[in-house]
């Protein structure tokens, strides 16, 4: 499988790049592999916890695409912190066409 540069930005602002992030591989086991600091994952992909909560820098929303109705009904749990840019990891899947992907890891729920 190709791979990509995949950046977060960790809630003390300290970066982690990933520069062999697996294309077909979601944002949110990406950041578990590597010990992204504030990525649980805690539901294991199933789009029910939130804990993948993260903010897509706006030059990459469009490549992303907008979040799906189970995805939408996920962050309304944390509506106090979701934000426009707002998309959980684990429903993220890694494409060539992120290549360069930066993302912020939201705050605590």
């Amino acid at each position: 499988m190709p791979t990509i540069t995949v950046t977060f930005i960790q809630r003390d602002g300290s970066e982690v790049v990933i520069d062999d992030a697996v294309t077909g591989i979601s944002l949110m086991e990406t950041a578990r592999t590597k010990d992204v600091d504030g990525i649980i994952g805690e539901c294991g992909g199933s789009c029910a916890c939130a804990t993948c909560h993260v903010y897509v820098e706006p030059d990459w929303q469009a490549v992303l695409g907008e979040p799906d109705v189970l995805e939408e009904m996920t962050l309304e749990g944390v509506s106090h912190i979701v934000q426009d840019n707002s998309r959980l990891g684990c429903q993220v899947l890694l494409s060539e066409a992120m290549d360069g992907l930066r993302v912020v890891v939201a705050p605590p729920q």
